[in-house]
């Protein structure tokens, strides 16, 4: 992970909105640096698409996102998806 950075979070968004695209951010950076509970990312998720619900614009976080951290939110729940349930998500950095 980069340090010094800050999420890529839109300022019309609510308070609320926010917090979910937070969690969800916070919930794939765990799943790099020492795994998450499946159920647990893919809740976060489900927030994070009812504040980003089209794939164009989630793809764009994405990208801001692994230029920041070098984690992809994508990768993250493409892994979630796989895994069995109550399995805990461990994900290996790119580089």
């Amino acid at each position: 992970m980069k340090p010094n950075y800050t999420y890529p979070l839109d300022l019309d968004w609510t308070k609320d909105e926010m917090i979910a695209v937070t969690t969800f951010y916070t919930q794939v950076e765990d799943a790099y640096e020492r795994g998450v509970n499946r159920e647990n990312l893919l809740a976060a998720y489900s927030g994070f698409k009812q504040v980003v619900p089209d794939k164009a614009t989630e793809k764009q976080y994405d990208r801001e996102f692994a230029e920041l951290t070098d984690y992809s939110t994508y990768r993250t729940v493409q892994a979630a998806r796989k895994a069995a349930p109550g399995s805990t998500v461990r994900m290996k950095p790119v580089n």
